[in-house]
């Protein structure tokens, strides 16, 4: 017994076979950054933070941050996950301090990871450390209390804001969603 031919199917096999199954229509070039397309600038806490992209829809947020010895943020957890690498130099989570990041080390942190970033104050250089953070990050005090809120927005903000002052150009950083 023969199936019928579905002449929908097959006007669709047709078209996919005669302009290959991925299409080529509207496709994007990649977006190259070299370190130098974008200035570094400083935090009050003492710390240098380079951002690379944003994407407002996703409230994701890719930076890069120079953090001296001895620098160590407030203790904090994320609505989603993080990922980092660590370019130059070590740091740890005070809550796990065995737990070294050298250079080439990757870290994958869950959603809700409460920790307390720390460079050792023996530290023989910066560490330097690229994050893409998808969500918001939200300090907290000793009790548990929320004391502040970064989001990609917020980041985007603050980034736009230090480079005015410091008379440099961030017109690289790539944004999405505005």
């Amino acid at each position: 017994m023969s199936e019928a031919k579905n002449p929908v199917f097959e006007m669709l096999a047709a078209a996919m076979q005669a302009n290959g199954v991925v299409s080529r229509q509207h496709t994007r070039e990649a977006i190259l950054l070299h370190d130098e397309d974008l200035p570094w600038v400083s935090l009050p806490d003492g710390s240098q933070l380079q951002l690379l992209q944003v994407d407002l829809n996703q409230n994701l947020w890719v930076v890069r941050n120079r953090l001296k010895p001895g620098f160590c943020i407030d203790t904090h957890y994320h609505t989603g996950p993080v990922f980092a690498v660590t370019q130059s130099g070590e740091w740890f989570y005070k809550e796990y301090p065995d737990k070294i990041n050298k250079a080439g080390s990757y870290l994958y942190e869950p959603a809700h990871s409460v920790h307390t970033l720390t460079v050792a104050e023996d530290a023989k250089e910066d560490a330097v450390v690229w994050f893409a953070i998808f969500g918001s990050n939200v300090n907290i005090n000793e009790k548990g209390d929320v004391i502040s809120v970064l989001d990609a927005k917020t980041i985007l903000m603050v980034y736009r804001a230090l480079c005015m002052a410091e008379g440099k150009t961030c017109d690289k950083v790539i944004v999405f969603g505005e």
